[in-house]
């Protein structure tokens, strides 16, 4: 251990920085360019690393995050510029340097000093704070952001710049930070409209060290409005239950949703509420009034309650089935081509509004629940005798966070050999037995979980099993032993004399 010490103390600065998590210094990044579009509880990112291969059969390059950024990223897709396809890449943490890792395989070794471009997009959950904590009725919504000046890399940066996007041109302010980094050619902060830029900053070696961040590491600040409300999902728990007996899918949904922009301030106005309404045609910026949500075609018999009751004040407008192969939940590309008045011919669409204003800091808790006929998402494999369901894991609203998802999928009675698929990893999946009327053991069931959701994760899970023959005679059985019981309780209950008889008095 001791002679190890020693030779890492003879490398040079980056070889160390490397070291630290393994990475062989493989590659050098000749630019780097981030750009933040800001949001409400998401902000979406699109990192371009342009590298050299310093060795030949270079395929492995890594991504790394600081540990605030991967606490907050909950979307990560790396893509080769030009090409549609996915890249695999495995994720990990590294305790050491406090760094989250992306290890991605290209799809070909690199000859030495050939260069290659990867395109990496990143979504980040409750990136901003509200700014300031309070504010009153009529004031807009101001957000603060909050990130590392210099991008993170396991290689030396030739260059590499950050440029962070608002919603509105109304940027508060931005810290520019003092003393200016060494690695700043020229004016470390700029602002040009609603963009603000950090750097270039030129010659940046290798960064996940703890001895790099406290040098040379700064942080950065935009604090600017938005025109919309920070809508917030802090749960959504679905259930989908298959019915064979019904040919239904069933889906409810139970939402506690948040406005989490800055907390009223005083009481409410719901008189000033009514006026910025009429004269503007729309709510105030820091209320939650509209909200729309685009469902599957085909679907029926929406319902829309909370915990007062049924609330009516939703529209909906339904839209056909169509063959799955043409569906846009099943097929993505079913939508490529179309005219824009088309594709919203592929949805159905549920607008909902609350019972009250959702302002600044306030919850709402409702369910949300629909049907859909089974054949639209369901099949059968004659070979291995199986049937195959695909379940939507979510239908959130746009660009809306949700910090914890559920999906529990309810089976048909008697379901066995199940298996389930989901599009993405998940945190946990558990097993268990749901009863409800006219079950005699009980549906198995099968619970997705996951937290940092977005709707990107708006993905298909296909569940298998088998149902054998015996088990759909148990909902029948089940039916006929209650009315037998029934009639049989009748029939003794008739013969059954409960008054209290005497004996008649002597005489």
């Amino acid at each position: 251990m001791f002679a190890q010490a020693v030779v890492l103390g003879l490398l040079p600065s980056f070889a160390r920085y490397a070291l630290a998590l393994n990475v062989p210094a493989s590659f050098e990044n000749t630019a780097v360019v981030r750009q933040v579009d800001l949001g409400g509880t998401l902000s979406s990112a699109t990192t371009t690393y342009t590298f050299r291969a310093l060795a030949d059969g270079a395929q492995e390059y890594v991504v790394t995050l600081s540990k605030d950024e991967g606490d907050k990223t909950s979307w990560f897709v790396p893509k080769l510029k030009g090409s549609d396809v996915e890249l695999p890449a495995a994720q990990g943490f590294d305790a050491a340097d406090q760094v989250y890792y992306y290890k991605i395989a290209l799809p070909t070794p690199l000859k030495r000093d050939e260069t290659e471009t990867l395109n990496v997009a990143t979504l980040f959950s409750h990136a901003s704070t509200p700014w300031p904590p309070t504010a009153a009725q009529k004031d807009p919504v101001r957000l603060n952001f909050e990130a590392d000046m210099l991008l993170i890399s396991p290689y030396e940066t030739l260059s590499q710049r950050t440029k962070i996007r608002t919603p509105t041109p109304n940027v508060g302010a931005f810290s520019d930070p003092s003393p200016p980094s060494i690695y700043a050619k020229d004016a470390q902060a700029t602002k040009s409209g609603s963009t603000v830029t950090y750097g270039p900053f030129a010659s940046v070696p290798p960064s996940l060290s703890d001895e790099f961040r406290k040098e040379h590491q700064r942080r950065i600040s935009v604090k600017y409005e938005t025109s919309s409300a920070v809508a917030s999902i802090i749960s959504l728990h679905r259930a989908a239950e298959i019915s064979h007996w019904g040919a239904n899918l069933n889906i409810q949904d139970d939402i506690h949703l948040k406005n989490g922009g800055p907390t009223l301030k005083g009481h409410f106005s719901r008189v000033e509420h009514q006026h910025t309404t009429y004269y503007t045609q729309q709510a105030p910026p820091s209320t939650l009034w509209w909200m729309t949500l685009q469902l599957p075609p085909g679907i029926h018999s929406p319902y829309f309650i909370d915990q007062n009751g049924n609330v009516s004040t939703s529209r909906f407008r339904p839209s056909p089935s169509v063959p799955q192969d043409q569906s846009p939940f099943l097929n993505p590309k079913a939508l490529d081509g179309l005219k824009p008045g088309t594709r919203a011919s592929k949805f159905s669409t549920l607008e909902i509004r609350p019972r009250y204003p959702v302002v600044g800091g306030w919850n709402y808790t409702f369910r949300l629940g629909w049907d859909a006929p089974l054949n639209d998402w369901a099949s059968y494999d004659r070979k291995s005798g199986k049937h195959i369901v695909a379940v939507p894991f979510l239908n959130t609203f746009k660009d809306v966070a949700v910090n914890d998802a559920e999906l529990k999928i309810i089976l048909p009675e008697g379901a066995i050999d199940v298996e389930v698929f989901p599009p993405f990893p998940v945190d946990s999946v558990e097993h268990s037995t749901h009863v409800t009327f006219l079950d005699t053991v009980g549906r198995p069931a099968v619970t997705l979980k996951k937290r940092q959701v977005t709707d990107k994760h708006d993905g298909i899970v296909y569940v298998s099993y088998a149902v054998p023959f015996s088990a759909h005679l148990k909902k029948p059985l089940a039916v006929s032993v209650a009315t037998v019981g029934l009639f049989i309780f009748a029939f003794v209950a008739r013969r059954i004399d409960p008054r209290i008889h005497t004996t008649a008095a002597s005489k």
